[in-house]
């Protein structure tokens, strides 16, 4: 059985990659599938709850479909409820036309999977305080959660590869300051160090600029640890007879390290890989929580999460708190799970 096979048979592992399959699906295609801009406003809808969808009346099945929600003032408690006029019926379609988008940034589309007909808007999980629909705003929040966590490994992995590997192969003196270097980089605190360094980013940035900023610094303060760990793998398979056969031949001792020792570190790299992405996911989304990644109006689960930490929104409107939670929580915790199961397969002694 390979890899993926293995995985699949067990079936918390099978879960978890269907479910990490399913938000990289959204997330690659949330312009379509979310039914309005993730930064379109409407000033009269906000903090509603979730649209209440129906299929029945006077006891008839209808395609699905809303009613238009009003606000109105009750005197008696001095305050504003939400009701719902039932005059009128607002059908939910499948690929119906909406908010323009570029289409994986190749051409103009305007065909959403789904929306409603004009006059009511349909919204899956609420809105925000400017009237900002949830649910596009979390799909679109996943492109910077979900996709620094592969481009921050990009950086990672060859640094700490090439780092661990010199360390280990070569030895001796340089060895050790190579590796006094690593280890002081790792006594440092690791949250405090990143808020501090996004904390001195420009503030006159674009969200795209702050984004391969942020990546960079996680994945500055993240290294030190994977080259200490190569090194020491880097330190056993040096000794080995293919490696000291290379050696008697001539063999460059950049093409050793690249082509005979580091191959051999795979399936510690494939684990590793795989259990570091949660700790790009939370890192960004903490920043963006701080007020020190992504910022609004660009929607990132760490923005939205800081939202609804309002007392007054956790209190009278969980959703907007507990939506981003629920996919940071989710998100980290398949990626934690797939790299055990990783572990358990490539490193059965580990």
């Amino acid at each position: 059985m390979n890899i993926i096979q293995k995985i699949w048979s067990d079936k918390i592992a099978r879960i978890s990659l269907i479910i990490i399959s399913i938000l990289y699906l959204f997330i690659i295609f949330c312009d379509f599938i979310s039914p309005y801009n993730p930064n379109s406003r409407d000033p009269k809808a906000s903090y509603l709850p979730a649209s209440g969808i129906h299929i029945f009346e006077n006891g008839k099945l209808f395609p699905p479909y809303i009613y238009r929600r009003i606000y109105i003032f009750d005197e008696a408690v001095f305050t504003k409820q939400i009701v719902e006029d039932k005059t009128k019926k607002y059908f939910i379609r499948f690929f119906t036309r909406g908010d323009e988008y570029k289409f994986f940034g190749l051409f103009s589309c305007n065909i959403h999977f789904f929306g409603t007909d004009r006059g009511q808007r349909l919204y899956l999980f609420g809105t925000d305080k400017n009237g900002r629909d949830i649910f596009s705003r979390i799909l679109h929040g996943g492109k910077p959660s979900l996709t620094i966590g592969f481009i921050g490994l990009l950086i990672v992995f060859p640094l700490g590869l090439l780092y661990g590997g010199i360390s280990g192969y070569f030895g001796g003196a340089l060895d050790n300051f190579m590796m006094r270097i690593a280890e002081a980089l790792m006594s440092l605190p690791y949250f405090y160090l990143i808020v501090v360094l996004a904390s001195i980013l420009p503030a006159n940035i674009s969200n795209s600029q702050r984004f391969l900023l942020i990546t960079i610094i996680l994945s500055f303060v993240s290294w030190a640890g994977l080259s200490r760990v190569i090194r020491g793998q880097v330190l056993s398979i040096k000794e080995e007879e293919y490696v000291l056969s290379a050696k008697a031949i001539g063999v460059s001792d950049l093409k050793i390290i690249m082509k005979h020792i580091i191959p051999q570190t795979t399936s510690y790299i494939i684990i590793a890989a795989t259990l570091s992405i949660p700790g790009f996911i939370i890192g960004e989304s903490a920043l963006s929580f701080l007020g020190m990644g992504i910022t609004q109006p660009d929607p990132s689960w760490g923005n939205i999460l800081a939202e609804g930490k309002e007392l007054s929104n956790m209190l009278l409107r969980p959703w907007i708190l507990l939506l981003p939670a629920a996919c940071i929580f989710t998100s980290v915790l398949c990626f934690n799970l797939i790299g055990d199961k990783l572990r358990d397969i490539l490193d059965p002694r580990g």
